[in-house]
């Protein structure tokens, strides 16, 4: 049986996306907005998460449909030496270090970047971009939804890490 909030939520969902295909559709000056807003400006999916859930309580709309469950990974960063590389720092590690997430956001990129090699870009709650290099092993998919200290991969010995806010690299000591 569904709940009404469920429900509700649902038809909510169903009316926004009618008006917006709509409007698409009907107006040329929402269109371009939208389309540029979409797709070249740097959508903050984190912060679109994080007010859904304050408003409906969950990401999902029919998470208590889903067996809840606990992290089996959840650490802190541990580093032994540091050092500037590129935009950002270089951290020294142990051999096979296990990375954790510094702050929970959602994956919005995993591939090759040139100088960095295997990436993973964790786009925070509070809309700072962080980029994990220099992985040996990644163990996320795009677009997973990652709670702080959960598992980004492996690394040899170091991690590469890059803080990008608002289209601007930022000092990385404000982070870790």
């Amino acid at each position: 049986m569904i709940k009404k909030s469920t429900a509700l939520k649902f038809l909510i969902l169903v009316i926004l996306t009618i008006a917006i295909i709509i409007c698409l559709k009907n107006n040329n000056i929402f269109k371009t907005k939208f389309y540029k807003y979409v797709y070249e400006d740097n959508i903050s999916f984190a912060k679109i998460n994080n007010w859904y859930k304050s408003k409906f309580g969950s990401s999902l709309p029919f998470s208590n449909y889903f067996e809840e469950t606990t992290p089996v990974f959840n650490e802190q960063l541990q580093y032994s030496n540091s050092s500037i590389y590129k935009n950002g720092v270089s951290l020294t590690v142990g051999y096979d270090y296990l990375i954790p997430a510094l702050d929970s956001g959602i994956v919005i990129f995993i591939g090759e970047k040139e100088g960095y090699g295997k990436t993973v870009i964790v786009q925070q709650e509070d809309g700072t971009d962080v980029w994990y290099s220099n992985l040996k092993e990644i163990n996320l998919q795009l677009y997973d939804y990652i709670k702080e200290g959960s598992l980004i991969g492996v690394v040899d010995n170091n991690l590469y890490l890059v803080f990008i806010k608002d289209g601007e690299v930022v000092d990385y000591q404000e982070y870790i």
